[in-house]
């Protein structure tokens, strides 16, 4: 399992945008985000107003979904990354920290910081195997 969470890690720390899928009664949203990614916490780390749709929704249902995909032509190449966690406010220093690190100009703005915290990693990743996936549940373990 190490290895598979290590392929996957990689694949997210070559990318800097998610997609974010929340939901709230029977209204659905979805948006982009640039994150910063903690792979001791299995954790995304994304900056968000109160104000927007997708905050509206998980401060009433913090159960979220989200992809990273590699956008490619060449079925050979085809890599994405399908997830489910929790989203949270972020208190974490050390967390915030790797945020201003990835993103120093975001400093500036003094955005609110949030915390994704993973508890389902899928990957497709052809490179590997046509098709091939790797599904990971949490407790994710890092020996």
């Amino acid at each position: 399992m190490r290895d598979d969470l290590e392929k996957i890690v990689n694949f997210i720390n070559k990318h800097h945008v998610l997609s974010l899928a929340t939901s709230c009664n029977s209204e659905l949203s979805v948006c982009n985000l640039f994150y910063a990614f903690d792979e001791n916490e299995v954790s995304f780390v994304v900056a968000s107003s109160e104000e927007t749709t997708h905050i509206e929704h998980i401060l009433q249902n913090p159960n979220i979904a989200g992809s990273i995909v590699l956008e490619t032509k060449t079925i050979g190449k085809i890599q994405g990354l399908q997830f489910r966690g929790r989203f949270s406010f972020l208190e974490e220093k050390m967390l915030k920290k790797l945020y201003f690190k990835t993103f120093p100009y975001a400093l500036a703005m003094n955005p609110k910081l949030w915390q994704i915290k993973i508890d389902y990693l899928k990957m497709t990743d052809n490179n590997l195997v046509f098709g091939k996936k790797i599904i990971l549940h949490s407790p994710f373990v890092q020996t």
